[in-house]
């Protein structure tokens, strides 16, 4: 499976609308390719330490979560951070973040006048 920044960030937008801050998701048993899927990037989010497993299939954001999910919200960011990371050939999920970060940083200096 290849990780999949896109279905990455719709995650976080779904487990953020959630109205329950504990995320349960079904067996791995069973499953279909797609919950697979899913599931495989629940995990991947976890290893970043954008979210927790606090239970057998259950899941939280983490603050990290948080942070990723505010840094990729607006769109322009996010499209300056996947052109970035196409840039050079790929990058991590850090990577992604610390790109992300960049453009935020940049986009406050010419709207607010100061270098953060």
């Amino acid at each position: 499976m290849k990780r999949d920044d896109e279905l990455i960030r719709s995650l976080l937008f779904e487990f953020e609308a959630a109205e329950d801050w504990l995320l349960v998701e079904p067996s791995f048993l069973g499953a279909s390719r797609a919950d697979r899927t899913r599931i495989g990037h629940i995990n991947l989010l976890c290893d970043a330490g954008f979210m927790t497993q606090v239970g057998n299939g259950t899941f939280r954001l983490t603050n990290s979560g948080y942070d990723y999910l505010e840094a990729v919200r607006s769109d322009t960011v996010w499209n300056k951070t996947k052109e970035g990371a196409s840039k050079l050939g790929g990058a991590t999920l850090g990577m992604m973040f610390d790109l992300a970060k960049a453009y935020i940083k940049q986009e406050a200096a010419e709207k607010l006048g100061i270098n953060l």
